[in-house]
């Protein structure tokens, strides 16, 4: 999870961790760092989208198992 960290009035700085290491140091953000949230974004883009097929494969046999009760 994000944290942000207050340095003088006015000015935060996110410090954003993945896994056991700072992505992104105070007051120095390189392509480096861009490059592996752009990599956290999409490994959690690819988490939702099987969250999303997991739950429309659930709801279809719990629509399939409701059809079948209503034949019965």
């Amino acid at each position: 999870m994000p944290q942000s960290q207050q340095k003088e009035e006015g000015d935060v700085v996110e410090i954003v961790t993945t896994g056991d290491r700072d992505v992104v140091d105070e007051g120095n953000f390189s392509s480096e760092s861009a490059q592996i949230l752009i990599g956290e974004i999409m490994g959690c883009n690819r988490d939702l989208e099987n969250i999303k097929q997991n739950i429309n494969d659930v709801q279809n046999k719990m629509k399939n198992i409701i059809d079948v009760l209503g034949r019965v």
